[in-house]
């Protein structure tokens, strides 16, 4: 299993904002701070705000906050709404054009361990992410000026 950059990204942005849900964060400040690119983060906030894990604030003093607790947001949820495709061989697909496709066990065995990846992070929240080390690193006291 391979996660994307989009959805390394999300969960980095959604720990930064869980981390600072004392404030509102821009995207800029986040991509300074994760050094990625503003123009690709701004495609993976308006992502995580259309599956309703971002709430996006305009105009003048606006930004960025989690749209829901840390508490209540689960890292599988993410995954699953962030990534296109989790097909992890090409029988996952409705066109797949391997001979083995109506008996493969290759296939069942698969989705067995992918159906166990994506379990094991319905278990864990963002809230769950945020230790001590990751506060120090990425707790910003006040709004960083852009």
């Amino acid at each position: 299993m391979h996660i994307t950059h989009h959805t390394d990204y999300a969960l980095r942005v959604l720990i930064f904002l869980a981390a600072n849900a004392h404030r509102l964060a821009t995207i800029q400040e986040i991509s300074e701070r994760f050094e990625v690119s503003r123009t690709h983060l701004m495609k993976v906030v308006n992502q995580l705000i259309r599956n309703g894990f971002v709430e996006g604030l305009r105009g003048k003093g606006g930004g960025l906050r989690l749209a829901q607790p840390a508490r209540s947001i689960f890292l599988g949820e993410v995954v699953r709404k962030m990534e296109s495709d989790l097909a992890l061989v090409e029988c996952f697909t409705t066109d797949s054009g391997c001979l083995l496709t109506g008996s493969c066990r290759l296939k069942g065995a698969l989705a067995g361990a992918l159906e166990a990846f994506l379990a094991s992070l319905d278990r864990v929240s963002l809230a769950d992410m945020l230790g001590p080390e990751q506060q120090r690193i990425l707790f910003v006291s006040q709004r960083a000026t852009t």
